[in-house]
């Protein structure tokens, strides 16, 4: 037990350690606020320099990016609606309006107390249920996976407004962006027009800032005269109060972000988007409409994409399966240092386990340190006129997409989805379905593919899987659940029901 505590306090009592630490999370956050340069591009850039250090420090350093990162997403979708990072887009929907009407400060202060709360929970049960969630990660099939992204997509619903219509069409249109590419399969090109440039397909970041990013700058054309809104900053760190209203929501979130965030390649962009619909299905009385401001659209995914990185330590460390992309790449600097992602890791290196568990506390509590830091500087960003904020957010747009593949193709692809984003923000359509339908349909067309080729292309049998398999089982009977909800008929008999009493 001693030696326990030992490893897991070895972060906070070593003065190099502790450096570490705080150094990749004050870099994590300014690097997750700039669209296209991403978490993972951060840390396997660090992985190659720390190759020749001690494994504890390269860790340290890592870790640190890895919770700055992905909390740094929010502040650009906040201030300019776009998303630092795909974990964030659900934060800009909400974050962004609370900005326009000048809480910018105050939502940034409550994304970081949040992100904070979320991080810790999910460091706890990481080191209280490894093993456990471990082996429940383990029981999905791609049967499972194939109805998780299928559960996602219903999310239209609560991420378009007004017209269930326009958030179908708008979820169509990005699973068939997401499409685009060779067929893993086949090798044979799918939307690709036979042009050479498409063969790889559309990077869903470069889709994001052009929906999010172009699009708005776009937009904000109409309004050039309109005077920028004063944001205010007096009062950047929520109450007490504040925090106490919206930690039950916050909790169930975490819970949310752990479970998704320990299911192989799923990550915290999916579970950001399963606790917003959690939110607007379970919060009777928000303090705005969503998508108008209201800040438990804003508590609700800061909290899941944060608990989903103690999540995605979970099958790393436990079964040696990368949790998502960031944690594949750490899998690798571990086995560059002579050790061995898997089962064995937790009896023949326990020091790894508990170590890296107290590092994700400490980078967490850094978090809050830096979080709260620099707010007012980024709130004036706001205050810009927007003369000067269009080309701004614009040159943002162009640098971020071309740091992503060195590609003046995706710069190009970038503007074009900028232009398609105007038309659809004009026309009423969202923006949110359609990145859900870019993340979500190569995973539904792979785990579909997967799941086929495991009963022999036999849809019977992989009917009985669902109906046999508890697991698949239950999600079955969730997906059931949420369309008999969204039933017109069904609705109809709840309204005549209601009348008749």
């Amino acid at each position: 037990m001693s030696e326990t505590f030992s490893y897991l306090l070895m972060a906070w009592s070593d003065p190099n350690l502790l450096l570490l630490t705080a150094l990749g999370t004050f870099a994590g956050i300014y690097i997750g606020a700039i669209p296209g340069l991403s978490v993972t591009m951060a840390v396997s850039i660090l992985v190659s320099f720390t190759f020749s250090w001690e494994l504890n420090s390269a860790l340290a350093l890592i870790v640190g990016i890895f919770i700055g990162g992905v909390y740094g997403g929010s502040r650009s979708a906040i201030l300019l609606n776009i998303p630092g990072a795909p974990s964030s887009v659900a934060t800009a929907f909400d974050g962004y309006p609370l900005a326009k009407v000048g809480e910018a400060g105050r939502a940034i202060g409550l994304s970081t107390v949040m992100s904070v709360i979320g991080g810790l929970a999910g460091t706890l049960v990481l080191a209280c249920a490894a093993p456990v969630i471990g082996d429940l990660a383990l029981q999905f099939a791609p049967r499972d996976y194939f109805l998780i992204a299928a559960l996602g997509l219903l999310l239209v619903g609560s991420l378009s407004e007004g017209s269930l219509a326009k958030g179908v069409f708008a979820a169509a249109l990005g699973t068939v962006i997401g499409m685009v590419g060779m067929d893993p399969v086949t090798a044979q090109g799918r939307f690709t027009l036979d042009q050479v440039e498409l063969m790889g397909g559309i990077h869903y970041v470069v889709v994001m800032i052009g929906l999010f990013g172009v699009a708005e700058a776009f937009y904000q054309l109409h309004s050039l005269d309109v005077a920028p809104v004063r944001q205010q900053v007096s009062k950047i760190v929520p109450s007490l109060a504040m925090v106490l209203k919206f930690l039950p929501l916050s909790l169930r979130t975490a819970v949310i972000g752990v479970l998704v965030g320990a299911l192989p390649g799923v990550g915290g962009d999916i579970a950001a988007l399963m606790a917003y619909d959690h939110a607007k299905r379970t919060v009777k009385n928000p303090s705005q409409p969503f998508g108008q401001g209201a800040y438990e659209g804003l508590v609700a995914p800061e909290t899941a994409n944060s608990a989903a990185v103690g999540g995605a330590y979970v099958p790393m460390l436990t079964l040696g399966i990368p949790g998502d992309a960031v944690t594949a790449v750490i899998i690798g600097a571990l086995v560059i240092h002579g050790l061995n992602p898997g089962p064995m890791l937790m009896v023949e290196s326990p020091h790894i386990f508990w170590f890296t568990v107290g590092n994700l506390a400490l980078a967490n509590l850094f978090l809050l340190v830096f979080g709260l830091m620099g707010i007012k500087l980024f709130a004036k960003l706001v205050e810009l006129p927007k003369a000067m904020l269009i080309p701004l957010i614009l040159v943002l747009c162009v640098v971020g997409t071309y740091s992503i593949n060195s590609s003046m193709t995706e710069v190009y692809w970038m503007l074009g989805f900028g232009l398609l984003g105007y038309f659809l923000k004009a026309f009423g359509f969202q923006m949110g379905p359609v990145i859900l339908g870019v993340i979500l349909g190569p995973m539904m067309d792979n785990a579909w593919r997967q799941a086929m080729a495991s009963v022999g292309d036999n849809p019977l049998e992989l009917l009985g899987e669902l109906v046999s398999n508890p697991v698949s089982l239950i999600l079955t009977l969730g997906i059931t659940l949420i369309l008999l909800g969204k039933t017109p008929a069904l609705g109809w008999l709840k309204k005549r029901h209601t009348l008749t009493n």
